[in-house]
């Protein structure tokens, strides 16, 4: 086996963890479903033409991945569900841990984490689902 083609099947398989791990976010969630999915377009992007397609074309994850990526958009529910859960589990994890370090570390997450959701662009259901449309007509 070659260097290329092991890469290659390196990629499918972190690609197809990750889109597992970020399926499974969809309803635990401790996991987040974004950051799993952009690593899996990012595998199958570098490694699997059909597998990329399929991901981008996927009736659920493909405007949310797509409207990412190209729009830096995102649904009004999903950032604000994104937040509230983010401080949520931040806040748990604190009271949790004694380390004044680690919770000031973590309280610097979270503001960053926050920072880039709120720049994000805030978009509808519907004006996602009808970007996501005309790109798939083009």
């Amino acid at each position: 086996m070659n260097i290329k083609t092991l890469k290659k099947c390196i990629l499918i398989f972190l690609g197809s963890v990750t889109l597992v791990l970020g399926f499974i976010g969809v309803f635990l969630p401790v996991l987040p479903t974004t950051p799993f999915l952009l690593i899996s377009s990012f595998c199958y992007v570098r490694s699997s033409k059909r597998m990329y397609d399929w991901l981008m074309n996927h009736k659920i994850f493909g405007p949310y991945l797509y409207n990412y990526m190209t729009h830096k958009a995102i649904s009004k529910n999903t950032k604000i569900y994104s937040i509230v859960f983010l401080w949520s589990t931040l806040m748990i994890s604190m009271f949790l841990i004694s380390s004044l370090h680690i919770r000031i570390f973590l309280v610097i997450i979270g503001i960053v984490v926050s920072i880039h959701l709120m720049t994000l662009k805030t978009l509808s259901r519907k004006d996602m689902k009808n970007l996501y449309n005309k790109k798939s007509e083009s």
